[in-house]
């Protein structure tokens, strides 16, 4: 499979289990800042943990992991291109190491997870990637090209109808997710959201 031309961040299952966490980096995703990866074992752990907290959603996630799909085509690592690395992968959690066969197969540059600890450094770096939590990867997003991130997620609050929120709610759900310093850069630049 060929490498994509931009920064390109696979996105583990702990992190497309919060909505608004997901919302975040799909929006950012879409906005052209990376390309987001995972794998349909990916999704198939959050819809699982998702249910497990919230049985009232059972059977009912498939709208949400669709329109995950639709708004990254490119999205998947075919589950054929990584099971192979699998083999040659120790990490401390042996189930994350399709995470990590998965971002080797999908040419990523990083992991964007909040479980740091499973991934430690000096085993990605072999391969050249490495283990980024979510809110610092939206922040080094955010550095990178304010203005177009604050329109990325003005478009994402905009989006939100039921209940619309206002700046501070928006910011407030964000930091809720596990997004604090993301929460602050939004709360000081309110006015532009």
């Amino acid at each position: 499979m060929a490498g994509h031309a931009r920064y390109t961040a696979l996105l583990d299952a702990c992190v497309l289990y919060p909505l608004a966490m997901t919302d975040a980096l799909l929006s950012l995703a879409t906005a052209g800042f990376f390309a987001a990866k995972w794998t349909t074992r990916i999704e198939d752990e959050w819809m699982r943990a998702l249910e497990r907290q919230r049985p009232d959603l059972v059977g009912k996630l498939g709208v949400r992991r669709d329109s995950m799909r639709d708004a990254i085509p490119d999205w998947e690592v075919p589950e054929a291109a990584w099971t192979a690395l699998v083999k040659g992968i120790e990490l401390p959690d042996p189930d994350d190491v399709h995470v990590l066969a998965a971002a080797i197969a999908g040419h990523a540059d990083c992991i964007v997870s909040a479980n740091l600890k499973d991934f430690p450094s000096a085993v990605l770096l072999e391969y050249g990637i490495e283990a980024v939590d979510p809110d610092t990867f939206m922040i080094n997003q955010w550095d990178l090209d304010p203005v177009g991130v604050i329109a990325a997620f003005k478009r994402m609050r905009e989006r939100r109808k039921k209940p619309q929120s206002s700046p501070d709610e928006f910011a407030d759900a964000l930091e809720l997710a596990g997004l604090p310093m993301t929460a602050g850069r939004l709360r000081a630049a309110s006015e532009l959201i």
